[in-house]
């Protein structure tokens, strides 16, 4: 059938509305036709002049019967005399046929040649289901019964006769090209590269693929394929993550790097990013269906998930949900039986349609959910693998030889290329693009800037390129100079979230905080950065803070500071709280954050309302300030209002680390003279938590958590 899997990736792009599918049961005769007549008439004026690359003799033919269609119903428009029942049956079946005419043809226009080529046969099989329907529909259509005038009556008929005799039409020249790009397809897979010549003759003579532009759109076309994969729906993802490579390597082997790129590389400035989606919203008037909103926050979901229940929440609700240690549905109290979280695409294609329908702008997701992204990248084909070490050798020689420009496009084709897969990422590093990247953080671009450090970052997600790019001259200096001065907010933000990744490496975390200024900028950037800046300071601090030799230097710089105003930052507080828990282990730090008035109090505040891991880390750093801060430091502790009720608490609710630390901290309190005055009340609650606690325990890892992950910014 017409309406059948082959159109799927078409809807996501352009959803018809729903009355698309739906017959006008509820239209008069006359209102019946003349609807038709409207639907007919916009079919053949989108589509008569159109230039069909591809399927052409096919949507030649479809539109010609669509054209016979509008004479018939035009003639019926204008007459007076009642149609027969049957005949009102096989009009209603029409209006369907219309609109499927409709998406089939504009699914030929607006598709990607590649994914036309690859899907050459299918397509060509659903003109024909469509032509042996209008041949039953023809059928059934009383022409005798309908008063109509000699000329529209031998049209009709003819295309009767035509339909019956219609066979199945392959278009071999179209075919031939499909079995040209699978065999590039197979030479890329068996390790050998097709030589320039053959491919310019596919891509620019036979595809007529003229420019960089047009090649960037057959990509992105088929990356979005990848991202909407459905089952076992052929081609697979394997093949396609194939073609996107081949693909790629193509628009720099046969345009180079020149053309419609290369505005990036003459300004600063790039193009404002829509604003959300709930500013968006909040300026209209609309009421959201219900169905379209989370229960959680009540706004428009943009990611919609469903959890173990079969409810459906966004993915951002949920999440949060789930990380502050609920196991139950928000909306029915169900237990979970898992955390996975299944994205519903049914949903988020109607929210789209939605939104198209009433002039909504409708932003998706930046990030695909874990699963969706593990599954397009995982397990790449050799000949994904070959063509992408080709494209890094092209790419890799503008770097160092190219244009300004040109060396600002290869460094954002190399930040895309290295942001997924292990195996991109070794082979770019280890045809030596790290020295040609760190030349360019220098660069008074912008955006050469900012791809150059936001593609080492992707770089050293794998293990073997940190070393690399810490024994390149100069690479960290680079580095840091960007996060204290970059050109971008987006660039020193990556810088930070590079040190991040390089500071995982214990070895690393000295030579990163002697380097002069990269701590402070890592706690201006706490103190003042975006939500995702103050994120990727805050990590970064954190994993700095783990070794014990950095103590000094980050309170000389400020970071002690920083740490103890994130408390009350939602979003940061958990690792800020980490931080000073390790830092406070020594006798230096702890004086340190003694002397900062809003340090204990913010742990307070923690403890009273902080995620379940934000909680341990506020009682870890507390139970630590008392270790190593003295009796100055344990008598501010104790003298805290309200501690005692939240230590209560947590000794009965808290996770199990956060017990263990509570009641190592209650048995500090014993200890001090007047701790009976002010921890009277621990009673049951203290004996029975502290029965089962663990003595003090020295490992990172049990002393604070926070999620040692990183995130690969998209573009």
């Amino acid at each position: 059938m017409a309406s059948g899997a082959i159109f799927s990736s078409l809807r996501r792009r352009r959803s018809p509305s729903l009355e698309a599918f739906l017959a006008p049961v509820d239209l008069t005769d006359v209102a019946l036709v003349q609807t038709l007549v409207s639907v007919a008439a916009e079919l053949v004026s989108l589509f008569s002049e159109r230039s069909f690359f591809f399927q052409r003799k096919n949507s030649r033919s479809l539109i010609r019967k669509v054209e016979i269609f509008q004479l018939l119903l035009e003639y019926l428009s204008n007459s007076s005399a009642a149609l027969p029942s049957t005949a009102l049956l096989c009009l209603k079946e029409l209006y369907l046929l219309l609109y499927r005419s409709k998406i089939l043809l504009d699914y030929c226009v607006r598709s990607s040649k590649l994914w036309l080529l690859l899907h050459n046969h299918s397509i060509s099989g659903h003109f024909h289901d469509l032509n042996q329907e209008i041949s039953t529909l023809l059928d059934v259509f009383p022409i005798k019964d309908v008063e109509l005038s000699d000329d529209v009556r031998e049209q009709v008929e003819l295309l009767q006769k035509q339909s019956r005799r219609a066979k199945l039409y392959i278009d071999q020249k179209d075919d031939e090209l499909r079995r040209r790009i699978l065999f590039f397809h197979d030479e890329f897979e068996n390790g050998r590269i097709p030589d320039y010549d053959e491919l310019r003759s596919f891509f620019v003579e036979k595809l007529q693929i003229v420019d960089a532009r047009s090649c960037r759109n057959e990509i992105e076309f088929l990356e979005e394929q990848i991202v909407n994969h459905e089952g076992d729906v052929e081609p697979t993802i394997s093949m396609l993550n194939g073609l996107v490579a081949m693909t790629r390597y193509c628009r720099f082997l046969l345009f180079g790097f020149e053309g419609e790129d290369m505005d990036m590389g003459n300004g600063n400035q790039r193009k404002p990013k829509r604003r959300l989606i709930t500013q968006e919203i909040a300026e209209t008037f609309l009421t959201i269906p219900k169905d379209f909103c989370c229960p959680i926050s009540l706004e428009l979901m943009s990611d919609p998930v469903i959890i173990s229940t079969g409810q459906t929440y966004d993915r951002g609700s949920i999440s949060r949900w789930m990380e502050e240690g609920h196991c139950t549905c928000p909306k029915t109290g169900q237990m979970l039986f898992h955390t996975r979280l299944v994205p519903n695409r049914a949903l988020r294609n109607l929210i789209v349609q939605w939104c198209t329908a009433h002039g909504v702008p409708y932003e998706t997701p930046e990030v695909i959910d874990a699963s969706t992204e593990s599954f397009a990248s995982a397990s790449p084909t050799k000949a994904a693998l070959e063509a992408n070490r080709a494209t890094a050798t092209l790419l890799i020689q503008q770097l160092a030889n190219g244009t300004n420009a040109a060396k600002t496009v290869a460094a954002q084709e190399i930040r895309l290329l290295a942001k997924t897969g292990k195996e991109n990422r070794a082979f770019i590093a280890e045809a030596g693009a790290i020295p040609y990247l760190q030349n360019l953080l220098s660069s008074p671009n912008a955006i050469a800037q900012e791809n150059s450090v936001t593609a080492l970052l992707n770089l050293s997600i794998y293990d073997k390129n940190k070393s690399r790019i810490m024994d390149e001259e100069a690479c960290l200096d680079s580095i840091v100079d960007v996060l204290r001065s970059g050109h971008t907010t987006e660039a020193r933000e990556n810088a930070a979230a590079t040190l991040f990744s390089l500071s995982a490496v214990h070895d690393y975390k000295k030579r990163i905080a002697d380097m002069v200024g990269a701590v402070e900028a890592l706690a201006m950037l706490l103190c003042m950065g975006t939500v995702r800046g103050k994120k990727d300071a805050v990590t970064a601090l954190f994993n700095l803070s783990t070794h014990t030799e950095n103590c000094v230097r980050m309170i000389e710089a400020g970071a002690v500071t920083a740490l103890v105003g994130a408390l009350g930052n939602e979003g940061v507080a958990e690792e800020a709280a980490g931080a000073l828990a390790l830092i406070v282990r020594q006798p230096t730090g702890a004086k340190a954050v003694v002397k900062e008035e809003a340090a204990v109090a913010g742990l307070i505040g923690m403890m009273r309302c902080g995620t379940p891991r934000g909680k341990e880390n506020a009682v870890a750093a507390l139970l630590e300030l008392c270790r190593s801060g003295g009796a100055a430091a344990t008598e501010r502790v104790v003298n805290a209002p309200a501690l005692a009720g939240l230590l209560q608490t947590l000794l009965f609710t808290g996770t199990k680390r956060a017990r263990r630390k509570a009641a190592s901290l209650a048995r500090v309190f014993q200890r001090c003279e007047n701790a009976s005055l002010h921890y009277g009340g621990l009673g049951v609650g203290y004996a029975f938590a502290s029965n089962s606690a663990a003595n003090r325990d020295t490992s990172f890892a049990t002393d604070v958590s926070v999620p040692m992950s990183i995130s690969v910014p998209v573009l």
